[in-house]
């Protein structure tokens, strides 16, 4: 019987000894091969011209492109990504969306699970961590109104406060009241900071 093929791991997290640690532990199996270690999301992109097996990402890895952009461009690609289950409020319901394409795998996972889930995603079966996606749609859960987010659609138009009262009949004072509320709730500081928040979320 022939030697296994090499699953070749480009592996992408913010933390320099966290990254280290886990090329250490896939590093141990035979038939697992970290290819790459990046701290940055753009050079996760650069590395896929190598052709990766299977990415092993960080959903907080800095860099000009958030991570659900990067799993998108990654379609096609073997991507596994490590979510910290006590800090779950964080991670976008737009990400989870992309479950099983991608998989999903809790930060206290054992060594095991982890190495396992890394074959099973090289060979394009769903990996998904039933406790996230349950928390993360739960985290989700959409505080605005309808009202609230037919004026924040409006908004990102770009119209101002005075268009979109137009367009809504209603006063100018009653949408800047919604945009506060809907600020409040989002715990934006800014309006393109709560459409953010809001399109990630899948609100809007």
């Amino acid at each position: 019987m022939g030697a296994e093929a090499v699953i070749r791991v480009a592996l992408g997290h913010r933390g320099t000894l966290v990254r280290g640690a886990l090329a250490a532990v896939l590093a141990r199996e035979n038939d697992l091969d970290v290819v790459a270690e990046l701290d940055r999301s753009e050079d996760v992109l650069q590395v896929a011209g190598r052709r990766p097996d299977v990415f092993l990402l960080d959903p907080q890895l800095p860099g000009r492109i958030r991570i659900e952009e990067l799993c998108r461009k990654l379609a096609g690609r073997g991507v596994l990504v490590l979510i910290d289950h006590e800090a779950i409020a964080a991670t976008s319901l737009a990400l989870v969306k992309q479950a099983p394409r991608i998989g999903l795998i809790a930060t206290d996972a054992t060594t095991d699970l982890l190495v396992q889930a890394v074959r099973d995603v090289a060979k394009g079966l769903p990996v998904v961590d039933v406790r996230l996606a349950v928390a993360a749609l739960r985290a989700g859960d959409n505080p605005l109104t309808d009202r609230e987010c037919e004026v924040l659609r409006h908004v990102t138009t770009g119209a101002t406060a005075q268009e979109v009262a137009r367009t809504l009949s209603l006063s100018a004072g009653t949408v800047r009241n919604y945009l506060s509320r809907i600020l409040a709730k989002t715990g934006s500081r800014s309006r393109i900071e709560a459409i953010r928040k809001a399109q990630d979320a899948g609100w809007i």
